[in-house]
């Protein structure tokens, strides 16, 4: 006896490994998740394939070697990554900030920006412990340096998607929207 198999849903979405970025606590690994879970792709956390890599946590890479030695590795690490067939990939939020690593992205993949509220952020983000960037500081300050830092590179992306207090779904499907749009104007196009 077979079981009937579902066509994939979303097959004009699933040929390019779809690239999530965003400040801390905008929710790239949970809405990840699920979006690969709706458009039946593999998913990818960055920071979880890190550790992997290195045998340690992130907080103690971060104490052990610093920030620099991190990001390099953390380059390597989305590099490898994207030469893997179509997937859904979660990023830290300062990976995208590296040029050497927002180039790969923006060539090998489509980077959609997950934008937020700061004060959701820093309400979400506050909640945890394990952030390295935020040790000793406070949440709020920490996010409004970074958008100012980090929101140009952001800007880069191929898409961007404002996201808020809502279920991930909501955000799910918004990415999708955004996704579908782009293939709708590279269609008429010609691209």
């Amino acid at each position: 006896m077979t079981a009937d198999l579902a066509p994939p849903r979303h097959p004009d979405l699933r040929d390019r490994t779809i690239v999530l970025v965003g400040l801390m606590g905008v929710g790239k690994s949970s809405v990840g998740r699920r979006l690969a879970n709706t458009l039946d792709l593999p998913f990818r956390d960055a920071d979880n394939e890190v550790e992997r890599a290195a045998g340690r946590s992130i907080p103690e890479i971060f104490a052990e070697m610093g920030e620099e030695a991190f990001r390099d590795g953390e380059r390597r690490v989305i590099a490898r990554l994207l030469d893997e067939p179509p997937h859904v990939l979660a990023t830290g939020g300062g990976a995208f900030v590296n040029a050497e690593t927002r180039a790969l992205i923006k060539d090998k993949a489509i980077a959609v920006w997950l934008k937020a509220d700061l004060e959701l952020l820093a309400r979400r983000v506050g909640r945890k412990d394990g952030r390295p960037l935020l040790k000793n500081r406070d949440p709020m300050d920490v996010l409004r340096e970074q958008a100012v830092t980090r929101y140009p590179a952001y800007g880069e992306a191929h898409l961007t998607v404002e996201t808020g207090d809502t279920p991930h779904m909501v955000a799910v499907e918004a990415v999708i929207a955004a996704l579908q749009g782009r293939l709708a104007a590279a269609s008429a196009t010609g691209e």
